[in-house]
């Protein structure tokens, strides 16, 4: 779609009620002038920003917390549904309540806190009575001082002792050193001590235990270890009353969450207005918006603002660096995020995106591949499309599947697979017959394991024709640039050559004109290409050039052989469908083979959709971004982003 630049100029006192507007109507996008105007400022909102994104990072976190604590009921298809639509009146009532909301959020996350912070603290209580639960027989503090006769020592040994043992070793480490000691607890890697000695060999005792590892305690208190572990334990209690009634008061704010998502939205909408803001130029008087804007919209936009302020509006052509924004049918719409995820086109690009919507949606039903799969795609997103009415973005990629839900119904009906052969291996089981599914079935089919060969043949005539209209594409390109070299040497004598290898290949299963025909179509595309590919180079470089070209044939035919998953896909599918259709028949039918049946049935074609629709749109997003875009499609361009309504859970609800 053709882009504009546009210049709004209007007074500065509606600046507000036009930034509304313009954010409401999403047509421009809003760009940063190259240099400033003369007299013209900016005004610096980064303080008001901050103060938004707060609120919004505030809102975020009180949201996480109620979903911990207080988690809401949804449904599994809730995901599907849309944001609320909210009348514009709506938004000043969302405004008014923001402050209370805020003050809601913020109890949330300080009562979250005041849980973490108990939890840090059990973790330290814990580690404390760990440690006082081996002092327990001690009946004074673990930090008691020395009196005026005696040095009292109480701490830990990095080894088992006894008190015997622990004399002797003291013993033999200092024999002048008098000492009374007494073990209060021992085990492999260590023992908890008490040692008395005379004052006047106190250096002697310390020397004595550092050299066998002693350590004071790491928590030394003035209480009696009994009476330090029952107010450990009290203050436990206390944690877990602190606790649970941080946790009732996030589950008594539970009913303000619909609050905190719109108060959220509406300080991210304010976020993004003063993020604008922040690039028009200012005067005393006036302000001006520089941005792009479709050729189509200007119109609207002119429209706009002539209703709701004194504006001048100017128009101008955008060039190469105007952000790119595509405009596609129904049909071809749903494809368009999968092109974004590859790349949004540049100006020299054409837009692929009906093309690629054509091929997704066939390769992948060719590689599902089953009616009844199919049929369940395209009823189930149906319904989902008609009773939760998502937003736009949802619904493209719902309708992206359903699409391909109805190319696989047909795939499924050519193959001859009804979830597998299950219309057959029912007839079967309950009448005793051994139908196959194309005896049952009305008309021809082809069965990908008895005709694996032809469908090879037919997937990689698919991936010809794929590669070809890459290749077209390129060609067109090249021809629209005036790149008239490019077109027909570079692009057209390898189409023409790959047609002759197609020719060459009918004509090896059918008759010798035709071989011959497709022969010589090659072989002149061949020397055509020796001829033209060193045309850049001097001397004897334009035949080594023209030469080395032909190596490229190696690049196509491993390409047309990427085609073959087309084949192995359907495979996949059809076959998983049947073992699971014979795995069900197995238990007869009885009362427990009909409840046998249905649940290997159910949970079986359940695992057998959502692997191989999985695997099918994996590889048909291969097929487009390397087999077809490879030819043709650079990227490199900048989607268009206009001012807009960035909300979460609401929507302004549009004007009827």
């Amino acid at each position: 779609m053709k882009m504009k630049k546009v210049r709004i100029v209007a007074l500065r006192e509606d600046r507000k009620r036009i930034l509304e507007h313009l954010q409401d109507s999403a047509l421009i996008q809003v760009r940063k002038p190259d240099r400033k105007g003369k007299g013209f400022s900016r005004v610096d909102m980064t303080s008001q920003m901050q103060v938004f994104e707060r609120n919004v990072t505030l809102t975020e976190q009180a949201l996480k917390i109620l979903g911990e604590y207080a988690k809401e009921k949804k449904s599994l298809l809730s995901a599907f549904a849309g944001r609320r639509a909210v009348d514009p009146d709506e938004i000043g009532v969302i405004a008014s309540k923001a402050g209370s909301v805020i003050e809601v959020s913020k109890r949330i996350v300080a009562a979250n806190k005041q849980i973490a912070d108990n939890a840090a603290e059990r973790v330290r209580i814990n580690t404390t009575l760990a440690q006082m639960t081996l002092w327990q027989k001690l009946d004074i503090p673990l930090n008691t001082g020395d009196t005026k006769s005696t040095a009292v020592f109480v701490g830990t040994l990095p080894a088992a002792y006894d008190e015997r043992s622990l004399s002797e070793r003291l013993a033999a480490e200092n024999p002048k050193l008098e000492f009374e000691l007494e073990i209060q607890h021992s085990e492999n890697n260590m023992t908890c001590v008490v040692l008395f000695a005379p004052i006047s060999q106190k250096t002697m005792a310390e020397d004595a235990l550092r050299s066998l590892g002693f350590a004071r305690p790491m928590s030394p208190t003035h209480l009696v270890p009994k009476e330090k572990v029952r107010r450990l334990n009290n203050r436990l209690g206390e944690l877990e009353k602190s606790t649970q009634a941080a946790i009732g008061e996030i589950e008594s704010l539970a009913d303000r969450r619909e609050d905190i998502k719109y108060t959220q939205d509406y300080f991210r909408i304010r976020a993004d207005k003063y993020n604008v803001i922040n690039e028009l130029e200012h005067t005393r008087h006036v302000f001006v918006i520089n941005g792009y804007i479709p050729e189509e919209d200007c119109p609207k936009l002119t429209k706009l603002c002539d209703r709701i302020a004194t504006c001048y509006v100017e128009y101008e052509d955008a060039g190469d660096d105007a952000p790119v924004k595509l405009k596609n049918n129904r049909f071809a719409r749903p494809a368009q995020g999968i092109l974004t995820m590859y790349a949004a086109p540049s100006h020299a690009d054409i837009d692929p995106t009906p093309l690629l919507a054509f091929f997704f949606y066939f390769f992948f039903g060719m590689m599902f591949s089953d009616a009844g799969y199919g049929l369940l795609m395209v009823i189930a997103i149906g319904i989902v499309l008609k009773v939760f009415k998502p937003d736009e973005k949802m619904r493209n990629n719902l309708k992206l599947f359903q699409y391909c839900g109805v190319s696989t119904f047909f795939w499924g009906l050519i193959f001859g697979s009804i979830f597998g052969d299950a219309p057959a291996a029912m007839y079967n089981l309950f009448t005793g017959s051994k139908l196959t599914m194309a005896q049952l079935l009305p008309w021809p089919t082809l069965d990908p394991q008895k005709d694996a060969l032809l469908l090879m043949v037919v997937s990689i005539a698919f991936g010809l024709v794929h590669i070809l209209v890459g290749m077209g594409c390129k060609f067109y390109i090249c021809f629209r640039q005036k790149k008239y070299a490019e077109a027909f040497f570079d692009t057209g004598l390898w189409m023409l050559m790959l047609v002759g290898f197609a020719v060459l290949g009918v004509g090896m299963a059918t008759t010798q004109t035709v071989l011959y025909i497709g022969a010589g179509i090659a072989i002149a595309c061949a020397v055509g290409l020796v001829l033209t590919q060193g045309r850049d180079k001097k001397g004897f470089g334009k035949v080594i050039g023209g030469l080395a070209s032909l190596y490229d044939v190696t690049s196509y035919i491993s390409d047309l052989l990427s085609y073959s998953r087309l084949l192995a896909l359907g495979l996949t599918t059809g076959v998983m469908a049947q073992v699971f259709n014979m795995l069900a028949s197995m238990f007869g039918t009885g009362v427990v083979g009909i409840i046998f049946l249905v649940l290997i049935m159910l949970v079986g074609h359940a695992i057998n959709i959502g692997l191989n629709a999985l695997g099918s749109y994996v590889h048909t997003m291969r097929l487009q971004y390397v087999e077809m875009f490879s030819k043709f499609y650079e990227g490199g361009g900048k989607e268009f982003e206009p001012f807009s309504l960035q909300s979460k859970y609401i929507k302004i609800q549009e004007d009827k």
